[in-house]
């Protein structure tokens, strides 16, 4: 499994990401610079997801793993959105970063970082 995905922009075209630092079979021809995107759960979000957690099913808590997955899908698309503001084709190197933040851990962030490339 090489980490791949496919984001699809807003104007239509897609941003191959990967968590890998090159594409098989394909050769950065230009390196364009780090790109990044952030998302945030803020403190009311978690407050109902907490109060949600009662979803739980399996000992998974659903409503947080889906807030969660937002935010993540949000960076995601952001740093993407970075990379197209760029010229670029891909981003190799992807990192996802997850911190709490806030007075008593009242936020989440999810931050993803890569490097923004044109594929040859």
């Amino acid at each position: 499994m090489t980490g791949d995905t496919r984001n699809t922009l807003e104007k239509g075209t897609e941003m191959l990401l990967t968590t890998t630092p090159s594409i098989e079979g394909k050769s950065a021809r230009e390196y364009l610079g780090i790109v990044t995107g952030e998302a945030i759960i803020g403190a009311n979000i978690l407050k109902d997801i907490m109060a949600a957690v009662r979803d739980v099913v399996g000992g998974r808590a659903r409503a947080y793993e889906d807030a969660v997955r937002t935010a993540r899908q949000d960076a995601l698309r952001e740093m993407a959105q970075h990379a197209e503001s760029l010229d670029a084709n891909a981003v190799v190197g992807v990192d996802l970063d997850y911190e709490v933040l806030g007075r008593a851990g009242s936020m989440l962030m999810v931050n993803a970082s890569g490097t923004a490339v044109k594929l040859g």
